[in-house]
């Protein structure tokens, strides 16, 4: 197993402590969210890296393409779940964030099944880097960050949608002619 890979198994490995951290004395612990908090820039840290060190020394593998998007889709719904839980996202937002997930992962999986790859939008890009943004800010939970927390999260919320009409409309075609 090449670097690449081990660092997006490492991220899949860091979410139960990420969780257990957040969650434990549900949340109101400053100090073991800062931990939560530390955990979860790492394991996004690791998802930036893992890119960066495939593409330039070559290590794309299937298992890389595979595994890193559904590490990060991990990471950041399981965040997102749990401050639910800790009631600091209403449950709407994170139902439409998942709903994202689970319809571009069905286009992928139905394009993939026709060979043709699609790749991560700009747009996707953004939406994941606002809603990890978004996430620390929430995690940290100090009162100075509760706007700048919810303007980042509005913002992952409408780069959701916006980076879903994106893919819809540059891949409609996979789903009604098998191809692009």
């Amino acid at each position: 197993m090449n670097l690449p890979n081990k660092l997006t198994v490492l991220r899949v490995i860091m979410i139960p402590f990420f969780v257990f951290f957040l969650l434990l004395e549900n949340g109101t612990n400053p100090n073991l969210r800062y931990v939560a908090a530390a955990i979860f820039i790492i394991a996004s840290f690791t998802d930036l890296l893992d890119g960066k060190i495939a593409r330039k020394y070559n290590l794309v593998t299937n298992f890389g393409k595979f595994m890193d998007p559904l590490a990060d889709k991990l990471l950041v719904c399981s965040a997102l779940i749990c401050l639910i839980e800790l009631g600091q996202i209403p449950a709407w937002m994170v139902i439409v964030i998942i709903s994202r997930e689970f319809i571009i992962s069905g286009f992928r999986l139905v394009a993939s099944d026709n060979g043709v790859v699609i790749a991560a939008s700009y747009w996707g890009k953004f939406k994941t880097v606002f809603q990890m943004i978004s996430v620390i800010l929430l995690i940290v939970n100090l009162p100075v960050l509760e706007l700048p927390a919810s303007i980042c999260l509005w913002i992952a919320l409408i780069l959701t949608v916006v980076s879903l009409i994106d893919y819809i409309a540059k891949n409609y075609k996979v789903l009604t002619e098998g191809s692009i």
